[in-house]
């Protein structure tokens, strides 16, 4: 019997078997390309992309290029604390330039969207000198060991892995849930913060009830607890405007954002007021690589480009398309701000979900779940894609809604 030759993803996938963790959940995409809003593979097959890299490619795939090469060309690393470069304080300008609010503010820069949300935490901690933090139901913050605590949901993303940080509090997404905590579970002048994501990603797209973010900030005020917004994947445009909780008119006392910001290299940051990021001492935050020169780079060409009322429109334009076109498909909840959009499948459970994502990327779509059932199909596809791109994207998203529905 004469032996197939296997493909090149099927050798990839054989190799990623033998050496890679079995924790690294994948898909059996072999990427080799990507540009836009379309990825080919290593087989050189074409997909359009609805995930856009997890929620990192608001801009497109290859949209900071050019300011990378440039910057590759100069220096690849230095370590802000050995020694200070512009494009650092660049990106930091630039987020102060975008505050959502009158306040002056600083930055502190890191890697990854889990580490941005500890370091809030902690100048939280130091700036109000209390320990206790409020998050909320579905929330998800991360896989460190403090954000594991603070995010909403067991499998995958916290069994076995306890014990877990202490003085972390959950809520329901109601004010009256919030007032309960306060008097059952631990009391205002014990809590740091609350860390809320105004347009819940992980966790099934949720955006918060109209009323919930002033009234949550209001509380907040009223007790000397700091409101941390976490921006991780609602943010950078990702809703049309830079920040998603500019839909809620609050100005939070800090701001996670990651994610797009780097434009596909690893960076996220906290903002916030001045005088809460100064409030730890010299040496008290930092890291080796975080703020890295050649993501900064990326990153000062991406906030420059989503903060155009150009960028704001197209993502307001793509919203409105996206949104007419799920609510016709009649395939569940459609929820979301602006083009972050999702369906909520009726079924709680995942197997639909999965059957749907599988026939997708057979058919050239790359999409992705999520939600606490792991029932809800999230559109993150790069606001830079072409209408016509875009309209056949969604036709195979309706096509795998309807042959994973009749399997």
């Amino acid at each position: 019997m004469a032996v197939t030759e296997r493909t090149a993803s099927e050798r990839v996938a054989a190799e990623r078997e033998r050496y890679v963790a079995r924790g690294v959940a994948t898909t059996p995409l072999v990427v080799a390309r990507a540009e836009g809003a379309r990825i080919w593979d290593v087989d050189g097959r074409e997909y359009i992309d609805f995930a856009g890299g997890l929620g990192c490619q608001n801009t497109g795939h290859g949209f900071a290029a050019a300011a990378i090469h440039e910057q590759v060309d100069r220096y690849l690393h230095q370590c802000f604390m050995v020694g200070m470069y512009v494009p650092y304080v660049e990106v930091c300008r630039l987020l102060d330039d975008v505050w959502p609010g009158e306040s002056e503010t600083k930055s502190l820069l890191v890697n990854s969207g889990a580490e941005a949300v500890e370091n809030a935490v902690k100048i939280a901690r130091v700036a109000t000198g209390r320990s206790a933090v409020i998050v909320f139901d579905h929330a998800f913050h991360g896989r460190t060991s403090l954000t594991m605590a603070m995010t909403a949901k067991v499998v995958p993303y916290k069994a076995g892995f306890g014990p877990f940080a202490p003085e972390v509090y959950r809520a329901g997404l109601t004010i009256e849930s919030v007032q309960h905590l306060l008097k059952q579970d631990v009391q205002p002048e014990g809590v740091a913060c609350v860390v809320l994501e105004p347009m819940q990603g992980e966790g099934g797209f949720i955006p918060m009830p109209d009323d919930f973010p002033r009234e949550l900030k209001a509380l907040c005020e009223q007790h000397g607890i700091l409101y941390v917004d976490d921006e991780v994947q609602s943010g950078v445009g990702r809703t049309g405007p830079v920040w998603a909780i500019e839909y809620y008119g609050v100005e939070p006392d800090l701001i996670v954002s990651g994610k797009s910001l780097g434009g596909g290299l690893p960076l996220a940051g906290v903002t916030g007021r001045a005088e809460l990021m100064d409030a730890v001492p010299a040496g008290g935050l930092g890291g080796t690589f975080g703020g890295n020169p050649v993501a900064c780079a990326a990153a000062a060409v991406v906030l420059n480009e989503v903060r155009t009322p150009a960028f704001r429109k197209r993502a307001e334009d793509l919203g409105a398309w996206i949104r007419s076109r799920l609510e016709a498909m009649n395939a569940g909840d459609v929820r979301g701000l602006g083009p972050m959009l999702a369906i909520e499948l009726p079924e709680q459970a995942p197997e639909r979900a999965s059957r749907v994502t599988a026939t997708a990327r057979e058919k050239g779509l790359v999409l992705l779940s999520c939600g606490l059932y792991g029932n809800v199909i999230r559109i993150l596809v790069p606001l830079s894609i072409d209408d016509a791109l875009l309209e056949r994207g969604l036709d195979l998203l309706e096509e795998s809604l309807g042959d994973a529905g009749a399997a």
